[in-house]
């Protein structure tokens, strides 16, 4: 492997460190490099706090080695203030000259801009090194910036004889597919996403709660499509436990409080693209669609989809409301005890 690929790599697994503490900000891990050795590391652990490249710079002991030493960061260091002063700038006064990035960062206010300070002031600057696995590793903050809406995931199960769901229950409440061990592994994707987004039809059949009941970690916001108002005012959703957002109309939309905002969309227009503004607005760079068939399908039939998470439970319902079909590529599989889960990208 190429020398430079050995450190990026180690720059991105550092990176990993950050996960679920850094938003919104990237995660981002640096190395410094002296004579083929690592003197120095560091990441971005938190939002306001220092960046990658300074807690790396910080660490190195002998500071006058940084002046014949190589600096590796998995993201083009920042060249604006902040929370924080720009990293580029420090890169720039601790005397490095050479600078390795994976890739430039999106973000509008740096986006080459640290780059260019770099040569600027004279650094050796190489770009491009194990690009594509530092896009995936921030895939929802480089989805966030370059294409104006959040990174979305769609997340459903259906039966062996393909049915996501009975035709008619009795109970407001939901009817299990998969295994427990399946569901555990769901309320863990939520506690990584930022927002959790279902249809109104969800609620009135299942009452939902969409917290993460069976994981250790934060709730996301709950996002309800409910064009019609249609929603009981005792359900879950509305128990104000954490922020939640109403998409609604005009003629439905009710007064903020606590927790509970409401938005209105358009029925004339793209309900999808309206939605994706709204979530946008709100800052929200990932989102996992668990509402039901019609929910799943307006975006698959939009084409506006990242990633799909489809489990395959063991039984079958005989009738009942059809699976959705995506065209997708399918990059992973694996089983949860009797559970299959297959994920699929939209390329």
């Amino acid at each position: 492997m190429d020398t430079h690929n050995i450190y990026i790599q180690r720059c991105l697994q550092l990176a990993k460190n950050g996960s679920g503490t850094c938003y919104p900000n990237p995660m981002v891990g640096s190395v410094i490099v002296y004579n083929n050795k690592i003197i120095g590391e560091g990441w971005h652990y938190k939002a306001g706090k220092p960046h990658a490249e300074v807690n790396a710079i910080q660490s190195v002991k002998n500071q006058s080695l940084l002046k014949d030493a190589t600096i590796y960061v998995s993201l083009e260091p920042c060249s604006h203030y902040g929370k924080t002063p720009p990293c580029s700038d420090l890169i720039i006064e601790k005397g490095i000259k050479k600078v390795v990035i994976a890739t430039i960062d999106p973000f509008a206010k740096v986006s080459g801009r640290g780059i260019q300070k770099l040569i600027n002031a004279g650094c050796d600057v190489v770009v491009g090194v194990l690009e594509t696995e530092s896009h995936e590793l921030n895939k929802r903050f480089f989805t966030f910036h370059t294409k104006k809406r959040p990174y979305i995931i769609l997340k459903w199960a259906k039966t062996k004889d393909g049915f996501i769901a009975p035709l008619n229950t009795q109970k407001r409440e939901p009817v299990w597919i998969t295994n427990k061990y399946s569901r555990q592994l769901v309320h863990k994707w939520r506690a990584e996403e930022q927002a959790i987004l279902v249809g109104n039809q969800t609620v009135v059949k299942d009452n939902p709660t969409l917290t993460t009941r069976d994981w250790n970690g934060p709730h996301p916001i709950r996002v309800i499509i409910d064009r019609f108002g249609k929603i009981p005012k005792a359900s879950n959703v509305l128990d104000q436990t954490t922020q939640t957002i109403i998409i609604t109309s005009e003629e439905f939309k009710k007064e903020n409080n606590k927790n509970i905002i409401y938005e209105v969309i358009d029925q004339k227009n793209n309900e999808v693209d309206q939605i994706c503004d709204i979530l946008y607005r709100y800052n929200i760079q990932s989102v996992i669609i668990e509402g039901g068939a019609v929910t799943i399908n307006t975006f698959v039939n939009q084409k506006i989809w990242d990633e799909a998470r489809v489990f395959e439970g063991n039984l079958s319902f005989g009738m009942g409301i059809k699976s959705p079909v995506i065209n997708g590529r399918l990059v992973s599989e694996r089983k949860i005890m009797n559970d299959t889960l297959k994920t699929y990208r939209n390329d």
